[in-house]
């Protein structure tokens, strides 16, 4: 039996590390040569949820991007979950996730979101507070990962796994 699948998009700023993150929760991957996005990149894989069963994650990473152009929303059709990335370096980073995800409700009004906040490993040069994610933890689940150690990246996708699969 096939497993069912839920597109899910990745959303943030350049360099935030949307690519490193996919990399690492697909392949358990990681490299520090920076290539910038061009367009949207395709992964999928089967996550065992228990009892719900299997479902099956196909990842459009797009590029990275402060504003959502008609290109970008067009790559949003479809999709059930977001991933909404930001660096925890650079708090600006953090306010451009949050913009994306209010321009994607206009196309994806339903779809479940998880924030993650990305470079767990540098976290003594956070720019983003604990007080910040405390206040937005009471609106959205909020991930802290590293892509490069692959701290709580299994949790992330997981976490939106287990919203798209009620």
């Amino acid at each position: 039996m096939t497993a069912p699948a839920r597109k899910v998009c990745m959303l943030g700023d350049f360099g935030v590390g949307k690519t490193s993150l996919v990399a690492r929760y697909m392949r358990n991957t990681f490299s520090d040569t920076y290539l910038t996005t061009v367009g949207v990149k395709v992964d999928s894989k089967e996550v065992d949820l228990g009892e719900p069963g299997v479902l099956k994650l196909v990842v459009w990473d797009i590029a990275g991007r402060s504003v959502l152009d008609a290109l970008n929303m067009s790559y949003l059709r479809g999709a059930s979950g977001l991933l909404l990335v930001a660096d925890g370096t650079r708090e600006a980073s953090l306010r451009t996730a949050i913009d994306l995800l209010l321009q994607s409700r206009s196309v994806l009004a339903d779809a479940e979101a998880v924030l993650i906040i990305n470079k767990l490993d540098l976290v003594e040069r956070w720019e983003v507070g604990p007080s910040t994610l405390a206040g937005l933890r009471q609106t959205m689940p909020v991930i802290e990962t590293s892509a490069l150690s692959g701290d709580g990246v299994e949790q992330a996708f997981l976490e939106l796994a287990k919203r798209l699969a009620r």
